[in-house]
């Protein structure tokens, strides 16, 4: 009797550790591309579901990583096309070092604002291949696998995205 709860007991844990080492990490990619904190936590459950309900997919953890990445963009994205852009919100106020002035947490909190309203002036596409290249630091190959299109396309995507944000910049300075 014990042989037949084991393997269940090791699926349970292995799904339990595989999400709690990716939840985070998730979370901030999807909120990176949506911009919107609840959006983000539905999007990320919804990654999730569809990630465990593959469990042949999650025995190596390493390609199980950069798997559940791609669903992730990918329903981030597929959100954005069937709702339009979605709204933003402020993500949570993180904890502020005790030697921050108001000052300081001003402008940081003005500069923040300020990067998040150039974000919305991209594409999702464009967002996700510059927030998983500049931010995230991932090769263009690896932005590629996971946006589902060719090297060429994310180059052209970044390029855009820099060029958008950078006339942002520009008429923001005036």
């Amino acid at each position: 009797m014990s042989e037949l709860i084991e393997p269940g007991l090791e699926l349970v844990e292995r799904q339990n550790r595989f999400v709690s080492d990716n939840l985070r990490r998730i979370l901030v990619q999807i909120y990176r591309i949506v911009g919107n904190v609840a959006d983000a936590q539905d999007l990320t459950q919804e990654a999730f579901i569809k990630a465990l309900q593959r469990q042949d997919q999650l025995k190596d953890e390493q390609k199980a990583a950069h798997w559940l990445s791609r669903i992730a963009t990918n329903t981030a994205i597929d959100f954005l096309r069937r709702n339009g852009r979605a709204t933003y919100c402020e993500l949570g106020n993180a904890p502020e070092g005790h030697a921050d002035s108001p000052e300081q947490l001003l402008l940081r909190s003005e500069e923040r604002n300020y990067l998040e309203e150039g974000l919305r002036l991209l594409s999702a596409r464009e967002r996700a291949a510059l927030m998983l290249r500049d931010v995230e630091g991932l090769p263009a190959e690896e932005v590629a696998k996971r946006l589902g299109c060719s090297k060429a396309t994310v180059r052209s995507h970044i390029a855009n995205a820099r060029i958008k944000f950078r006339k942002y910049l520009e008429k923001r300075k005036r």
